[in-house]
């Protein structure tokens, strides 16, 4: 299965395509962006294995991430949807797709992530994943207002890589 286009207002949600890599890559390495994921910014080859890792999720799970474009200018913007991350923390984390977004600056401050993802749970509950959870940096306070407005719901804390992160759980 390769990614569905999705389409809102002002954003094209499709799949990842090599093409991609260049602006992913200068998102990647933006202060704005990888302040609370991560703290390091992203080389070109670790971006360009997350686009094939995306990729690969279609794929094996029939869910992902989905490039977010601007529907005007077709500009990459940014990433979001649901991931199978099998991520290592204690304690472990839902046995549920994880939901993540990430934007770069110049989409900052314009309700684009919460355009994206309410078109991609919309397009989960109907796919019948209405259960997703989520990891927030404590610092990340826009990320956290948006998954509240989602609908997640906090939940005890997790070490994620020796760090305590936010766990927010939806349906």
């Amino acid at each position: 299965m390769t990614a569905p286009t999705l389409t809102t207002e002002r954003l094209i949600l499709s799949g990842h395509q090599a093409e991609d890599h260049p602006a992913l890559t200068a998102i990647w390495g933006d202060p704005a962006v990888y302040r609370h994921i991560g703290g390091q910014p992203r080389a070109a080859e670790e971006v360009w294995l997350r686009l094939l890792r995306h990729v690969g999720q279609w794929t094996l799970f029939g869910r992902g991430m989905w490039v977010l474009r601007d529907r005007q200018t077709g500009a990459v913007l940014g990433e979001a949807g649901l991931m199978d991350n099998r991520r290592v923390t204690t304690p472990m984390l839902p046995d549920c797709p994880e939901a993540g977004w990430t934007l770069g600056p110049a989409a900052h401050g314009r309700g684009l992530a919460r355009e994206a993802m309410g078109a991609i749970l919309d397009w989960a509950d109907g796919q019948g994943m209405a259960r997703t959870a989520c990891i927030i940096d404590a610092a990340n306070t826009a990320s956290i207002r948006l998954a509240e407005r989602l609908g997640y719901v906090r939940q005890p804390d997790v070490l994620y890589n020796g760090r305590a992160v936010q766990v927010y759980r939806r349906g």
